[in-house]
Formats: structure tokens, sequence, C-alpha cells
């Protein structure tokens, strides 16, 4: 029972499919005695992920690929295999994060105007022709606490960020395939399901928090505003809006798949740690960076990643702060800026004995912390160095953590997704 209810819930959209196809597959095939096969109902979706690379299913050596020279000892060399998955071929910019926010702002505008919704605050289909440069509409935000209007001369109203909520319900999947559980489950089903409501605006003073006695003032009030900054990389993003910006692309994708009578897709996700390492080395099993040994630079003398070089020449690679998500050369699988411009965030929870513990077979160690869980619980792994990181950051071995519930000006993300490789 808890296997067909497990079944029901994770694809009740595959389920109709199946229904669907019994009724047609009378017509087709005649009744003799043989087992003959009857095929899913929808047609094949996208040829691929925009915007992503294949990262083909091998085994490498997870760990030091050099000397551990902060004798940390949190990882130790070990031969683990990856299944393949598509990944973003750079990381994500503010313009498509902007396409994010801008949703959850449609979304919940319109449901205060009465819009239907099937979640607790933010209806999923997206409602078009929001007049927002109408000063009626202005002044009924306003009132409403969605625009804030400020007295200062120039000063134009701007929407309210505390606003723009996303919320989104997610399954407890690891309890609820535990044997143990099987009787709760037929009890109190709800039990498994939890809401979550995350702000969906990055956090733009990360520019100045990060870094006293500095002025980054300029890139506060235009990092995220300025189309100048569109194809830079998001940064300001915590874990938890990294996850509901994975759960949103889902969303939108599967709906578009379901409207055409397509397949739906498995969901967008944060990498692991495994599966981010095997996919920054491009390849190159025991290399120390994405792009080979031993060396930050070519044999040119150009850099080869938007790092902090030295003693903080931070503009000799060709950036100061962040850079387009393109610069530089990407590695051997087509991905761009694995080492350097920002950290990323991964899906897995930093331990330091992981990686004595997690199996050798896609290997990923996760737990998802409470509020009130204490902040060594909270703590996730990023992956690959920033623009204001030294260089050992930058090796495709080196291990790092940040709290889920903290932004940072020097850390973003990228996207996976489990599908099978298409041409």
């Amino acid at each position: 029972m808890i296997k067909n209810a497990l079944f029901l819930i994770l694809s009740t959209v595959m389920l109709a499919g199946l229904y669907s196809c019994k009724g047609k597959s009378k017509s087709r095939i005649v009744d003799d005695g043989q087992v003959h096969g009857i095929s899913p109902n929808a047609k094949l979706s996208m040829s691929m992920p925009l915007g992503m690379v294949y990262v083909p299913p091998g085994t490498f050596h997870m760990g030091p690929s050099d000397e551990d020279i902060n004798y940390t000892f949190t990882s130790r060399n070990r031969e683990v295999s990856i299944p393949g998955f598509w990944m973003d071929a750079t990381e994500l910019t503010n313009n498509k994060y902007r396409q994010f926010v801008n949703w959850v702002r449609d979304s919940t505008v319109a449901v205060m105007l009465g819009a239907p919704y099937y979640d607790t605050s933010v209806h999923w289909k997206q409602v078009k022709n929001i007049k927002y440069e109408d000063a009626k509409f202005k002044d009924q935000l306003a009132s409403s606490g969605y625009f804030i209007k400020v007295d200062a001369q120039g000063t134009k109203p701007f929407f309210n960020p505390e606003k723009l909520i996303y919320s989104y319900t997610v399954i407890n999947e690891d309890e609820l395939v535990k044997r143990e559980n099987r009787e709760a489950f037929k009890k109190d089903p709800l039990k498994f399901f939890t809401t979550r409501k995350i702000p969906a605006y990055p956090d733009t003073t990360v520019w100045m928090r990060d870094f006293s006695y500095s002025y980054n003032e300029p890139m506060t009030k235009r990092y995220f505003a300025h189309p100048s900054f569109g194809n830079y990389p998001v940064v300001g993003v915590n874990w938890k809006q990294a996850v509901a910006f994975c759960n949103w692309r889902t969303k939108k994708l599967n709906d578009y798949l379901e409207s055409k009578k397509m397949a739906t897709e498995s969901d967008f996700r944060l990498p692991s740690e495994a599966e981010w390492e095997y996919a920054a080395r491009g390849g190159r099993s025991n290399s120390m960076y994405p792009w080979g040994n031993y060396y930050l630079r070519n044999k040119k003398g150009c850099l080869l990643a938007n790092f902090k070089p030295g003693r903080g020449n931070y503009a000799e690679d060709g950036g100061f702060y962040t850079v387009r998500v393109d610069a530089y050369w990407p590695n051997g699988y087509g991905l761009y800026n694995m080492a350097g411009n920002v950290a990323e965030w991964t899906n897995s929870y930093f331990n330091e004995g992981a990686y004595n513990i997690f199996h050798d077979m896609s290997p990923d160690l996760r737990y998802e912390a409470n509020d009130a869980d204490p902040p060594r619980m909270k703590r996730k792994v990023v992956r690959g160095g920033s623009w204001k990181d030294v260089g050992y950051y930058l090796q495709t071995s080196t291990r790092n953590y940040e709290y889920q519930d903290t932004a940072k000006s020097y850390i973003g993300f990228r996207c996976v997704i489990d599908l099978v490789p298409r041409k």
C-alpha cells in the first residue's frame, strides 16, 4: 500500500496518462493472448534543456588532487561513480533570476486582486497585463503595503520586497519511504508534506555588509537593478532561495509540457557535492583545476579565472568584482566558471567526515535543517571559489561551507536536472 500511495503522490500525471493509454490500447491492439506492451500516451518533451550541457556518467577520484595545505582533513581521496545529468553551462544570471522575482510579484499582486491560486499565497498561473504604471493602481498597491512611497524628491515608489514571498509544498520523500512510517502515512498523509515560504528577492545589501570599511554602495544600488549586469551571476541568494528557484523552474517547465500533452520531466535541483566536483573536473580525474594542472595562468601569462591574484590585485584578471557568466574558457564538458567568479551552492550538507561514510555510487549527504536546529546543522557545501578568494579555493577538490539562511555577495548557484541524453 505504501508503495502504491507514494507512486500516486509522486506520479499523478503519469498515472493519468497510463489510464488514457489503456482506453486507447483496446482499439490499437488485438487481444491474442500475448503481451504486446503499452507505451505512455504523452509525447517526448524538449530535445535538450535550454542553456544546459550534458555531463556523461563516469568514475573519478573525488578528493584532493594536491597537498591539503590547511591540514583540515575534511576530504579523503576516493573513487566514486556518478550517473549522467544535465547542468547549467553558466552560473544563474541576474536576468534569469529576475524572471522568477517578477513572476512572484505578478502572482502575488494577482492573488491580492482576487485571482485563484493553488498554494498558500502564490498562484501558479502567471497573470499578464498588470499595469503597474497606472497611478490608481499604484495607490491601491501602496495602501495594501505592496508599494512603498518615499516623499524624497526624485525618488520613485518601489515594490516592497518583503511582499515577494514564494510559497510551495514539498514531500518529505526520505521519511515517506521508510518502512516504519507506513502506518503513520495511512493515518495522516499530510504529515509528510511541508509548505515553505521563501522571500524571492535577493539581498542586495550584501555588497556593503560583507566588507567592512569598504565603498561598495554602487554595487548595492545597481548590481541587480541595472541592465548592464543582466548576464552577470546573481548573488545575495541564500541556499533556501536557490532551492525555491529550482522548484519554480520545475513547475514552470512541467506546466508548459502538460499544456502541450508532453511528458513531464524530472525536478530541477542543486547539484550534490560529488556531482559538482565531477562536473568541474570536466573529464580530468586528477587535475587540480578545471583546466588541468598546475597553474592559474596559461603559457601566455593570462589568468584563467576570476579570483584574487597575488596579494589582492583584483583587477588583474579582467574583473574587479564579478564578470559575465560566460567569461574565460569552458572546461571539458562545456561548463563556464566552475572555478572563480562566484562560489556555488550545492545540495549537500557539510560534514567534516562525510567522505568516510557516503556511498561510492552517486554519493550525497543531505540534511534539511529546521529554523530551530543549531547553526552547525545548517551548513551547506559551497564549491568553486569566487572573485574575492585566493587560488586555493579555486581547486576542484577544495571544500567550503556557508549557512543555508545566509546570503553573500560572492555566492551564486546553477541547476542540474536528471534527463537521459538527447540529440
